[in-house]
């Protein structure tokens, strides 16, 4: 299944899980693979929630805490960011684009107004003295999930 493109990102998102979906583990392999389409709907419905929990709690720095998202992230030797700011974003989905077989051309279908779809998304802004990073809620929760 092709993967939209929407605000210039490609639909999925990354995680360290191999993708050898055709292969055998035996008998003690007790967990199933998600479909990215059906991964990426379960992380768009958890993020939803999220955003609702966080958007009604009282103490926003509770809820964070509770979630597990780190106050600070670093990496080697580095100077740690700080998680300075929570932004949210709504998005509407118009169209859909996706690689066109035997093209170097998108193949694009906009979307009917019926069909437009509202999103919206959360990132934790980290800053240090030389950086600033947006880490996307959807990649927070699926690395989450992932382990």
């Amino acid at each position: 299944m092709p993967h939209d493109i929407v605000n210039g990102h490609i639909g999925h998102h990354h995680h360290h899980h191999p993708h050898d979906h055709n292969h055998d583990h035996g008998p003690d392999h007790l967990h199933s693979h998600m479909e990215p389409a059906d991964r990426a709907a379960d992380l768009q419905v958890l993020a939803s929630q999220f955003i609702d929990g966080f958007q009604q709690a009282r103490d926003k720095q509770a809820y964070l805490k509770l979630a597990g998202v780190p106050l600070e992230i670093g990496e080697g030797d580095s100077p740690s960011l700080k998680l300075v700011d929570v932004n949210l974003t709504t998005e509407w989905q118009v169209g859909t684009a996706s690689p066109s077989f035997g093209s170097r051309e998108l193949s694009y279908l906009p979307f009917p107004g019926e069909m437009i779809t509202e999103r919206t998304n959360m990132g934790f802004v980290y800053v240090s003295m030389k950086e600033k990073r947006v880490v996307d809620l959807r990649d927070f929760l699926a690395e989450s999930l992932d382990g």
